[in-house]
């Protein structure tokens, strides 16, 4: 029988030995236990965290169905003060190509018979949202094109909070920016400004 090195101190009794053993089972025990502990508390963290990400969505989602309500009543008056025509107003829009096919979302579309104008409307708009709505646009081109729809598209990104940055992103995109401004809106629209068109 082959004997294994043990770090047992030097000249320990065999009562000794089984002392420390015992200490050293203890505290393996008391590891196991404290482990099991940090598992148990680890998990309650993960699904107070769901909860609250879960709460933040609802919250976002209602702030921006606030922004919506903000920017729909008066859209069509502000856009024809610039000298749009607007006649038509749709919230809500779900869009599908000529197959049926879900392709895209609208919160806000006006219509006349030259322009269709898009508004993306998000309570805090961030550039993925502006970079999202051109490629929304180039969408909804395609498959107009392939309905014959000869009408120009424009996009509007509106928001209740939104930085000076943002806002001169949304306008070098092309797009018309409209911000919140007390208890309406205002479209702003600086100087040399050219609307894409799509």
């Amino acid at each position: 029988m082959v004997e294994t090195a043990r770090n047992y101190p030097p000249g320990a009794s065999p009562d000794e030995i089984w002392a420390i053993l015992r200490e050293v089972a203890e505290s393996q025990k008391e590891l196991t236990r404290k482990m099991a502990e940090t598992d148990r508390q680890m998990e309650e963290t993960g699904r107070r965290m769901k909860e609250t990400d879960k709460k933040i969505g609802e919250m976002s989602n209602r702030f921006g169905e606030l922004a919506e309500h903000l920017v729909a009543p008066n859209i069509k008056e502000k856009f024809n003060a610039l000298g749009f025509t607007f006649v038509r107003v749709y919230q809500n829009l779900e869009i599908s190509d000529t197959a049926g096919n879900h392709i895209a979302e609208l919160d806000l579309v006006l219509e006349n018979g030259d322009i269709v104008m898009i508004v993306e409307i998000k309570a805090k708009p961030k550039q993925s949202d502006v970079d999202d709505h051109i490629k929304r646009l180039e969408t909804l081109r395609r498959n107009a094109d392939t309905r014959y729809e000869k009408r120009a598209f424009q996009g509007t990104i509106a928001g209740a909070i939104m930085s000076n940055e943002l806002r001169d992103y949304v306008t070098k995109k092309g797009f018309y920016a409209i911000e919140q401004t007390g208890d309406t809106v205002k479209i702003s629209v600086p100087e040399g400004f050219k609307p894409r068109q799509w």
